[in-house]
């Protein structure tokens, strides 16, 4: 374990015990290891710290996060809060899968809850999975029609590291672009075969750098961290990108000129996944095995609806997707839910 991680597990430590002797604290009490990036990536980590702050706003949760620095601290980070005596212990990404699987057997009075992780047969472990391919395929069809509105006929798309899940997304996007446009070329790139790929922005940069110079006109990313590079490349060359996870419309904005890049953002819902977890926790009703949340999936929370997943609309690009757009992303959207459009996972 690096010294940096030791110190940080000491201070997680260190904050616990103030957390415990307070009387007037909640019951529940949540922690949470974050995926690599970290918190901040403004993607996957943050929808999930977003998720644990609702409920702790909502439901009066106390909570601790830990971000750990190599794969060994993982498993470390889990079981140190899963002794402290946790209600929850939550592991942002399917690099946790072993090690909660670990952990969830030592502590079987502790419930876990795994985001992207396949663990459908342990009693205290929660598989939160998504379906990113029907997201992905509502982003790829705004990328086909303003590809087509504009007179080009390429686009692109990024992905971090080369699994099946980010296959998902690839698979998604392709078709929806295929969708709203037949004939448009698609390029696709991936940042590498190991973890690192999502948090190597000089790579994302660079690839998409290279589909842009092929033609690309739009750039979808999955590739968590490492897709600041290709918002960087878009807003350099003046190329439309479609962001994941979080809203990142604005990381296309240019403050100088005010011009914006940032096409949409599948919104793939950690945060309302978390939230309806931790919701549950509370109220005595934790679901293990596996749940899965799509297109269909709709909750409303503050008066805003939001779905499993779905794509984002607002100030940033409501001048570059047209009202005729969305309209034939709604129909989409339609097609899909009736069954009509069977969406490609691979």
């Amino acid at each position: 374990m690096s010294k940096k991680v030791f110190f940080i597990l000491i201070a997680v430590t260190l904050v616990f015990g103030l957390v415990v002797s307070s009387p007037a604290l909640a019951k529940l009490k949540v922690g949470m290891v974050f995926d690599i990036g970290g918190k901040g990536d403004q993607s996957f980590n943050d929808s999930a710290y977003r998720g644990l702050q609702w409920a702790s706003e909502k439901f009066g949760v106390s909570h601790v996060e830990i971000e750990p620095g190599a794969d060994a601290d993982r498993e470390t980070g889990l079981r140190m809060i899963a002794s402290q005596g946790f209600d929850l212990v939550i592991g942002v990404g399917f690099l946790f899968t072993d090690a909660i699987k670990a952990v969830a057997s030592e502590f079987p009075n502790t419930k876990f809850a795994i985001i992207d992780g396949f663990i459908p047969d342990k009693p205290n472990v929660s598989s939160l999975l998504f379906m990113e391919h029907q997201g992905s395929f509502l982003v790829g069809v705004i990328a086909g029609l303003k590809t087509k509105a504009d007179g080009k006929n390429r686009v692109g798309f990024v992905g971090g590291m080369d699994i099946p899940l980010i296959h998902k997304f690839e698979a998604g996007y392709k078709a929806g672009v295929a969708y709203a446009y037949p004939g448009c070329k698609i390029f696709s790139d991936y940042a590498g075969t190991t973890p690192s790929a999502f948090v190597d922005p000089v790579k994302g940069k660079e690839l998409a750098l290279a589909q842009i110079d092929k033609g690309a006109h739009v750039i979808y990313h999955a590739s968590g961290l490492t897709g600041a590079g290709v918002f960087e490349a878009g807003k350099e060359r003046k190329t439309y990108v479609i962001g994941v996870d979080s809203n990142q419309n604005q990381l296309g904005h240019i403050e100088g000129t005010g011009e914006n890049y940032g096409l949409t953002s599948m919104l793939k819902q950690v945060d309302v996944a978390l939230f309806l977890t931790i919701k549950d926790v509370v109220n005595g009703k934790f679901q293990a095995g596996v749940r899965v949340f799509g297109l269909g999936d709709t909750i409303k929370i503050d008066n805003t609806v939001y779905h499993g997943v779905y794509y984002a609309m607002d100030d940033y690009n409501k001048n570059l997707v047209s009202q005729e757009m969305l309209r034939k992303v709604t129909d989409a959207e339609k097609k899909i839910l009736s069954g009509e459009i069977k969406v490609p996972e691979k």
